[in-house]
C-alpha cells in the first residue's frame, strides 16, 4: 500500500482498489490510502460480504465491485436447460458438480418463475437484485457474446421494490446453496482465510 500511495501521488495511478481483502487487511491497508473499491464475489447464492464486509466497506465509504453477480452463469441458464459446455472450468467448480447441482438447478428455476413476473430473463433479475443492493455496488457481469452484454445491459431497465428485494431473496436462500463457492484451493487462499500479515517491528540484533 505503501508503494501504490507513491505511485497515486506521482500520478501514475490515481485510484487503488483490492480484492479478495480480509476486513482486517482493508482496514490496514485504508489507513495507508484510501481505498476506493474492493472487488469481491456478490450475487443472490453468494452473499458472503454481507454480515462483515459491506457494513466495513460503507463504513469507510469504499465501493463494492461485485464479480460473477449471475452466480457464475447458473442464473443464465444455459447449464441448467442445456449442459455445461465440456471445456467449461465450471465443470471443477464444487456447486456445478454431480449432487451439489442438482440440487442448485432449483434455485434456477425459482429465479426463472419470479424473471417471468418481472417481465425478463433470470440473468437481468438477478443483475438488478445486486444493483439495488445500494448506490455503492457496480457489479461486473462477464460475457463473451455481444448478445448476453445487451441483455445485460438490460438489467439496469429492472426496477424492483423492497418487496420484490425480499421476495427475490427468500427464493435464494443461501442454505438452500449446495456447494462451495469456488474450489477447496482457491477457497484457502480466499478472503475467509487470507490476511496480509502486519509490518515486523524491527529490533536490533
Amino acid at each position: 500500500m505503501g508503494e501504490l500511495k507513491k505511485l497515486v501521488e506521482e500520478g501514475k495511478i490515481k485510484y487503488i482498489g483490492l480484492s479478495e481483502a480480509s476486513p482486517d487487511t482493508i482496514r490496514r491497508a485504508h489507513a495507508v490510502h484510501p481505498i476506493t473499491a474492493i472487488q469481491q464475489e456478490y450475487s443472490l447464492w453468494t452473499r458472503d460480504i454481507e454480515p462483515e464486509l459491506l457494513p466495513l466497506c460503507r463504513e469507510l465509504g469504499i465501493g463494492i465491485v461485485p464479480y460473477s453477480p449471475v452466480g457464475r452463469g447458473l442464473f443464465a441458464g444455459k447449464a441448467v436447460v442445456e449442459s455445461l459446455p465440456q471445456n467449461s472450468y465450471l465443470k471443477f467448480s464444487p456447486r456445478f458438480m454431480g449432487d451439489n447441482f442438482e440440487k442448485n438447478k432449483t434455485i434456477y428455476f425459482r429465479l426463472d418463475a419470479l424473471a417471468k413476473k418481472h417481465g425478463c430473463t433470470p440473468a437481468q433479475l438477478a443483475i438488478a437484485w445486486v444493483l439495488h443492493r445500494g448506490d455503492d455496488i457496480a457489479p461486473i457481469p462477464g460475457t463473451t457474446k455481444i448478445k448476453n452484454l445487451h441483455d445485460n445491459i438490460g438489467s439496469v431497465k429492472v426496477e424492483l421494490t423492497e418487496e420484490d428485494l425480499k421476495e427475490i431473496s427468500d427464493a435464494v436462500p443461501v442454505d438452500d446453496v449446495a456447494g462451495q463457492r469456488i474450489g477447496d484451493a482457491m477457497y484457502r487462499t480466499s478472503f475467509y482465510f487470507s490476511n496480509t500479515p502486519p509490518p515486523k517491528k524491527w529490533t536490533p540484533e
